[in-house]
């Protein structure tokens, strides 16, 4: 799962490399607010977050003779993923309460079967504020039946999609493409 957004990774890094992150870490904030509401910890992450998305707003778009035709395309670009991303985990997060529901569990009993300590880092899974593993999903998926198409985000980075194209190019392969 190490192509999904973690914020605590961008918040350690204490940089936005690239439109996508920024687009990812203005729907993580969003998240954040609601839930920073009912715990300081997430108050804490937004904060640290907020003062990373200023930065990136500084030195990214302050200054409009910087912004040109592609920097708004890349924008905008990462802006469609960012939301295709917030819609999956939204997806996902309700299929798996509604599942939970389904056989009488909380929350928190799932939390206790994946072997996590806290609602907090639950909670986090949850909105997708940080990435559930492989061997949490599975689990899900075999407790729960739930399919894993709805568990496991299928999303490529740019940097991946462009060295696939570029290797199936070098290949020759027209009929082979990466599917959007």
């Amino acid at each position: 799962m190490a192509n999904q957004f973690d914020i605590e990774k961008l918040i350690n890094s204490g940089v936005i490399a690239n439109e996508l992150e920024y687009d990812r870490a203005l729907v993580a904030d969003r998240k954040l607010r609601i839930l920073a509401k009912e715990n300081n910890h997430f108050k804490e992450l937004r904060i640290k977050l907020r003062n990373i998305i200023e930065q990136y707003e500084r030195d990214q778009w302050t200054d409009i003779n910087k912004i040109s035709a592609s920097k708004i395309l890349e924008s905008n670009k990462a802006e469609k993923i960012a939301e295709l991303e917030r819609q999956f985990i939204e997806n996902r997060k309700l299929e798996i309460k509604k599942k939970l529901k389904m056989y009488d569990l909380k929350q928190e009993n799932l939390s206790t079967i994946l072997g996590h300590k806290s609602k907090t880092h639950m909670s986090e899974l949850m909105n997708g504020i940080k990435p559930f593993t492989l061997r949490d999903l599975i689990i899900i998926n075999q407790l729960l039946k739930i399919d894993m198409s709805v568990l496991v985000p299928v999303f490529l980075s740019q940097q991946d999609k462009s060295q696939i194209n570029e290797i199936v190019k070098k290949l020759n392969k027209p009929k082979i493409k990466l599917q959007l």
